[in-house]
């Protein structure tokens, strides 16, 4: 189930035929879900709720096809490798990997394992872009239990068209607002009379406290609240953190794919996220519409290469997209997951579809 299923559009920008990242030509995503064991935590063994996305910028080797990047960081309690050389060069040239807190580094080595191995999907040389967020409510994620051949099977899988959603992949086991979550995504058309773009956004949403939890403007999480459906999130500080990656066709340069990661923290913030203390919410923003950066490097190779720029004028129409798209990605990772129980007995239970929409219809945001 996703928001538009129940009839709640968020915003007023069209999406794309998808409502995905995928959305944007030549992105694809693929994932590894491991879902083992029940009963009391034993470290190394489990409770299992966990496992790894990967987002490939589009359908070649991005090292000798990078795509321009930026990104921008709301709070800094998590981690995202390979950002120092996304700032210093302004180009992502790896797949982007998502799991949970303690798996960073083995999915980032078996990224350049797989590229060690001459998988043209992952460059020959390469700092990858891996993100976390912490699952340890439902899983043990002290055991490490993703491990190299995990990654591989995401890459194995990530292909174009829809995306899965909820309780998959790195958000496996996710939970925002009280409610159980994971992976979302969602997509934003603009400027279609004059050719148009896509603005595709995905997120691990592990984020939010209950009672700030918004749709659209509307106070969802007053309205259902932890009195009614339980989250046993530990107290009101504990509200956890967020990774969005926004992809765009439009050709922009990096230090614009910086300012449209920046407004997906907006998109966070309109539903509810604030960036506290203890979380980790990190962004990055990519754009395939300027290929070919790498110059030929054979001796008698141009010097330079030709860009397309579009003017700052033509931007705002984009910041409003990933606005968009971020806040219904948060909702759709929502709606996809269902009520999970992990490790000690911990559940956290799915988003009650028909409270949203009688609280939504409440609100005048549904006839």
């Amino acid at each position: 189930m996703r928001a538009r299923d129940l009839g709640i559009a968020v915003g007023t920008l069209p999406t794309g035929p998808l409502n995905a990242v995928t959305d944007v030509a030549g992105v694809r995503v693929g994932h590894t879900t491991l879902v083992s064991g029940d009963g009391p935590l034993v470290v190394g063994e489990g409770p299992v709720r966990t496992g790894v996305t990967v987002i490939l910028p589009h359908a070649d080797d991005p090292r000798p096809e990078p795509v321009f990047a930026g990104s921008h960081t709301l709070n800094g309690n998590g981690e995202m490798t390979g950002l120092e050389w996304v700032r210093e060069s302004g180009m992502l040239t790896t797949p982007i990997g998502l799991t949970n807190t303690h798996s960073v580094g083995v999915v980032r080595d078996a990224l350049v394992a797989a590229s060690v191995a001459g998988d043209d999907r992952v460059a020959l040389w390469s700092l990858p872009v891996v993100a976390e967020t912490w699952d340890g409510y439902l899983n043990d994620v002290n055991g490490q239990h993703v491990r190299p051949e995990h990654v591989f099977s995401a890459l194995d899988a990530a292909s174009g068209g829809q995306v899965a959603e909820g309780s998959v992949g790195g958000g496996t086991g996710m939970k925002a607002f009280g409610f159980k979550a994971g992976i979302g995504t969602a997509s934003r058309r603009v400027g279609d009379e004059h050719g148009g773009y896509t603005v595709g956004v995905l997120v691990q949403a592990n984020h939010g406290r209950r009672d700030r939890f918004a749709v659209d403007g509307v106070p969802v999480g007053r309205e259902i609240t932890q009195d009614e459906i339980p989250g046993p999130d530990r107290g009101s500080a504990d509200a956890g953190s967020i990774i969005g990656v926004v992809a765009t066709d439009a050709p922009l340069l990096p230090h614009q794919c910086r300012r449209l990661a920046q407004r997906a923290s907006l998109g966070v913030a309109r539903g509810g996220g604030g960036g506290e203390s203890s979380s980790g919410d990190i962004f990055l923003a990519f754009a395939t519409g300027n290929r070919g950066l790498q110059p030929d490097d054979t001796a008698d190779a141009a010097a330079t290469i030709g860009l397309t720029m579009l003017t700052d004028d033509h931007l705002d129409d984009l910041y409003w997209a990933t606005i968009e798209a971020t806040e219904e990605a948060v909702l759709n990772a929502m709606l996809a997951a269902e009520t999970m129980t992990g490790r000690d007995g911990i559940t956290f239970h799915a988003l009650p579809q028909e409270r949203l929409v009688e609280v939504m219809r409440r609100y005048g945001r549904l006839a």
